[in-house]
């Protein structure tokens, strides 16, 4: 088996005072491990310890007790950081630079060559869908186009471990979809993704697996299906149904076992049918 790509164990965190005196406990003994090729959801009210664990999964932070480990070691070590790529909640770019000269600054911070940091550009504006507008200078960007060249810079050194705050922070629902397939895309080729959301509806569309804090403690952990599934309960979709017929349905199975019965009409995701009535009127 694998060394995992994110180990935590008995993870804290205490801040303290100028005199050293606790004055919050913001991660109280977390335990939980990403394996490689995951998109795992790291969820959580405000207050809960997201970002607290996330600075210290970057190494921006010091843990109080327990330990992590990202490939096997120190989040500070200059290894772990160079297969690591970071998507922060709010991302400041030079409003001067265009797309695709940020995109090549972020190349040269990651000592990529001059060669493999253009090809690198190309790929990465064509991907994320701004090729078009590569030469426009990004003060002159909508946030969510801001958003699409900070998520191409994250990508740039090709990581590994892809850290994402609030990954579609002010993307529309076009923009919205395609980042979770890039998700889901990186994920297919290898990438583990480490995602924070307060959008649910997302997280759930792309995320293997999702870890709840609450009061820096894990509330819920495991893969996603399996914790939103029903087992309990059971769903039926029969095509073709008239109204009359399947009211008429649901009756006897009543009767026949003894327990209520309802049933509804299947719908689509507001995201898919959002997209399919754009692009018809797009011709």
């Amino acid at each position: 088996m694998s060394e995992p790509v994110v180990e935590i164990k008995g993870l804290r965190k205490t801040f303290r005072d100028f005199w050293l005196r606790p004055v919050a406990e913001a991660v109280r003994g977390i335990d939980l491990t990403v394996e490689r090729g995951d998109v795992f959801g790291l969820l959580g009210p405000n207050g809960s310890g997201k970002s607290t664990t996330i600075k210290m999964i970057l190494g921006l932070l010091a843990p109080s007790g327990g330990t992590i480990r990202l490939f096997g070691l120190s989040p500070r070590a200059r290894a772990a950081r160079a297969r690591l790529g970071y998507l922060p909640e709010l991302s400041y770019l030079h409003p001067f630079l265009t797309a695709r000269e940020t995109i090549r600054y972020y190349a040269g911070l990651s000592s990529l060559d001059r060669r493999t940091a253009k090809k690198r550009t190309e790929e990465l504006l064509e991907r994320v869908g701004l090729a078009s507008v590569a030469d426009r200078a990004v003060g002159g960007f909508s946030k969510g186009m801001a958003r699409r060249v900070a998520l191409a810079a994250s990508l740039v050194s090709n990581p590994e471990l892809l850290v994402l705050d609030e990954p579609t922070s002010g993307l529309d629902p076009i923009g919205t979809r395609d980042v979770k397939e890039l998700i889901r895309t990186l994920a297919k080729d290898g990438v583990t993704v480490l995602m924070t959301s307060h959008l649910l509806a997302d997280t759930e569309d792309v995320c293997s697996k999702i870890a709840i804090l609450s009061h820096g403690q894990v509330a819920a952990i495991g893969r996603t299906a399996d914790l939103l599934t029903r087992t309990q309960d059971a769903r039926f979709t029969v095509e073709g149904l008239a109204e009359d017929e399947a009211r008429a349905l649901a009756d006897e199975l009543a009767r026949r076992y003894g327990k209520p019965v309802a049933f509804d009409h299947p719908s689509v995701p507001l995201e898919k049918f959002f997209a399919e009535a754009v692009g018809a009127a797009r011709g």
